[in-house]
């Protein structure tokens, strides 16, 4: 089992929307490092930090998990989709995607400045200077880190 932290503008797609709607294909990734996790390594099981980016604050919103693994990105294909890649055929597809479900919000949501003090924290990608991606891998001790700061017990995953 490996962790993991995704991003999404909360204004596209927040928490509350994923169990809304109970799993989403994490779909739009346009960046081919983020793009190599979900192809090549996110796979089902997996726990994702769910991060609501470009918030006030910014702040980790919630758990879910991989219950799909990587599979073509239908939105590349869709010509009426802002995602969408003229390069990219379903038969050798450029874009990936995995598919994920909530297992439980963070509330209250921990800031990204509050994960910044926790010396336990000091190399997780999320904090480095300049890390953009999308998709990032996170280490046992920080998934371990973040669920005892958000006051939630590891779970056993659900496979499938």
């Amino acid at each position: 089992m490996a962790y993991w932290l995704f991003k999404s503008e909360p204004e596209c797609y927040s928490y509350a929307d994923l169990e809304r709607d109970g799993s989403t294909g994490w779909n739009g990734v346009r960046n081919f490092q983020a793009r190599n996790f979900l192809r090549d390594s996110v796979r089902v099981g997996d726990g994702v930090l769910y991060y609501h980016s470009n918030a006030a604050p910014p702040a980790v919103a919630g758990i879910a998990e991989v219950c799909e693994a990587g599979h073509p990105d239908p939105t590349a294909f869709d010509p009426e989709s802002e995602e969408y890649d003229p390069k990219s055929k379903p038969d050798a597809p450029t874009w990936f995607q995995v598919t994920i479900r909530p297992v439980q919000p963070v509330a209250p949501p921990i800031p990204l400045a509050r994960l910044r003090e926790i010396p336990a924290l000091v190399g997780m990608e999320l904090l480095r200077k300049g890390s953009r991606l999308s998709v990032q891998p996170v280490s046992e001790a920080e998934w371990k880190t973040v669920l005892e700061l958000a006051g939630i017990k590891p779970r056993k995953s659900r496979k499938g």
